[in-house]
C-alpha cells in the first residue's frame, strides 16, 4: 500500500508531461508568402482573402455575417494546410529508423 501514491503521482506526472511535448504548431499561412516563387496562385488568391477578411470592420455585420465569415476563414485555412506538402515524421518513426540505422551499420 505504500507505494499507491508513488505509482499514482508517476503517472500524473507522466500524463501531464506527454501531450505537452506531442503538440505540433501549426503553419501560419502568411509565412507562405515569403517565397513568392513557390506559392501557387491558387494559394495566393486565398491569402489574399484571408487578408481582406482580417481588415474589414465587422463591428458594422450581423450574427448571421460574421458566422458566415469564420466558416469561410475555417474553410480557407484548412484548404491552406491541405495543400501545403511535405513529408512528416512521428518520433516514434524516427526512433525506429534510428534503430534499425544501428543495427544495419
Amino acid at each position: 500500500m505504500k507505494k499507491l501514491p508513488l505509482y499514482l503521482m508517476m503517472t500524473v506526472l507522466s500524463l501531464s508531461i506527454f501531450p505537452t511535448s506531442m503538440s505540433a504548431k501549426e503553419k501560419d499561412p502568411i509565412a507562405l508568402t515569403a517565397n513568392p516563387k513557390e506559392v501557387p496562385a491558387e494559394v495566393k488568391i486565398m491569402i489574399n482573402r484571408l487578408e481582406e477578411i482580417k481588415a474589414m470592420d465587422k463591428s458594422s455585420m450581423t450574427k448571421v455575417e460574421k458566422k458566415e465569415l469564420r466558416k469561410e476563414v475555417r474553410e480557407i485555412k484548412a484548404n491552406l494546410k491541405s495543400s501545403s506538402s511535405g513529408v512528416y515524421l512521428s518520433v516514434g518513426a524516427i526512433i525506429i529508423i534510428i534503430l534499425l540505422l544501428i543495427l544495419l551499420l
